[in-house]
């Protein structure tokens, strides 16, 4: 068989040879206008040049000068202002990206109908780089038929709109509608700047994808389980790369301890039988599921009530063991849809290409990703590498490098998948 045929490196780096990736944070008039303050000095500290475009109602939250301090810049909040410049236009012309966070219902209306009553809508409607909104408002706001009309509009339009968070908003209210943590918001942006001119392609937009990350821990008493070392990073790498491809993205997670990724809706489950259910509902009506979860093979026959107690006078009594159901086998074999993608995972310790081969033809997969584990190997790092074992195509070999590149290489073959089926 020939060598599987190796990528290149992954997309990234500044948009100019030589300079700073140019960001444009516009901030409209919304409480949650506080946590853009965190969210610029995050893309400050990792070298980006971030000017900031404040609406007037946004400054009754954050002052310029706030705004100025954290950004090292002087705040952009007029049309009028060093008008020599033209900083309508030009603002817009020389960004490599633009986030608008919180975006209000208000920006949201303004930008779908391509009103330019100020210097955010003039820059949004000037930029030719990756336009991002992180939507923050009251639930009844994000639900309204106008707010949907309006984002729809945007999302045709080829912006990214991110989906807002459930939880606490402003006062005792709580619901669909909160602004992403930025920790979140940052991790989209990064993958958003990282495919560089790719990311105007949307590739996965109107696709909806399930994702499984983490390991599944199967009970022996209340205190103990029987686990693997999977920290679900890989999963929420497929997440991340996803969202930032236009994706509608349910992530099923498997006691993890990492962040949501912004706009993913996010089902936390603990056992294989959990992540199973889980699964199989979300994937109803999915585009693609990848099941990149480590799944326990086994769980304990019976399931101590108490916790098992450690006896001097004798050795414990032995643990039987019964399979779990294979999750990635059934999810193959039931496809709701016949043109449903099912992609796996293969964690091997040796002959791993062998194995990897002998599992896609067993568990009846479109795609499966095979890489090594072992210490210090793939489990808990930053970093993969892998083959993607395609069941009609040529094998794909993914260099060593950060696992959202890996990622990026799985939507790329996903997407090859689809397109060979309805070709232009």
């Amino acid at each position: 068989m020939a060598e599987p045929a190796a990528l290149p490196a992954e997309p990234g780096g500044p948009a100019r040879p030589g300079g700073r990736p140019e960001v444009v944070l516009g901030v409209s008039g919304g409480i949650a206008a506080y946590k853009a303050c965190e969210l610029l000095r995050r893309f400050t500290e990792s070298g980006h040049a971030v000017t900031v475009v404040p609406t007037a109602a946004a400054l009754n939250f954050v002052g310029e000068a706030t705004w100025s301090a954290l950004s090292g810049r002087p705040v952009a909040t007029e049309v009028w202002q060093s008008v020599h410049e033209v900083p309508h236009v030009r603002i817009g012309r020389h960004a490599d990206l633009v986030v608008v966070a919180p975006a209000t219902a208000d920006l949201l209306a303004r930008a779908a109908h391509g009103l330019a009553d100020d210097l955010l809508t003039n820059t949004l409607l000037t930029a030719r780089c990756p336009v991002v909104y992180a939507p923050a408002m009251h639930t009844e706001m994000w639900e309204h038929p106008a707010t949907r009309e309006n984002v729809a509009a945007l999302r045709r339009r080829g912006a990214l709109v991110i989906e807002p968070a459930v939880g606490r908003l402003t006062g005792a209210d709580t619901g669909k509608g909160r602004l992403p943590e930025p920790e979140a918001l940052f991790a989209f942006c990064r993958r958003v700047l990282a495919r560089g001119p790719r990311a105007a392609e949307q590739d996965l937009a109107g696709r909806h994808v399930v994702i499984s990350a983490g390991g599944t821990r199967e009970p022996l008493d209340p205190v103990r389980y029987l686990g693997n070392r999977s920290s679900g990073k890989q999963g929420y790498a497929l997440a991340r790369t996803a969202l930032a491809r236009g994706a509608r993205v349910t992530l099923v997670a498997a006691n993890t301890e990492l962040p949501d990724p912004a706009g993913a809706e996010v089902i936390r489950v603990g056992t294989a039988e959990e992540l199973r259910r889980a699964v199989t509902g979300a994937a109803r009506g999915a585009d693609a599921v990848v099941m990149a979860a480590a799944v326990a093979d086994f769980r304990p026959a019976d399931r101590s009530g108490s916790k098992i107690k450690k006896r001097d006078d004798r050795e414990p009594d032995p643990i039987g063991l019964v399979r779990n159901p294979d999750i990635l086998a059934g999810l193959a074999a039931g496809r709701p849809d016949p043109g449903q993608l099912v992609v796996g995972f293969a964690a091997e310790t040796d002959d791993v290409l062998a194995n990897g081969r002998a599992k896609l033809a067993r568990k009846g997969c479109d795609l499966l990703v095979v890489n090594q584990v072992g210490e210090r190997l793939a489990f808990g790092t930053e970093e993969n590498e892998a083959v993607i074992l395609d069941a009609r195509g040529p094998e794909i070999m993914v260099p060593h490098g950060p696992k959202e590149a890996l990622a990026d290489r799985v939507w790329d073959a996903v997407v090859a998948r689809w397109d060979s089926a309805h070709p232009a």
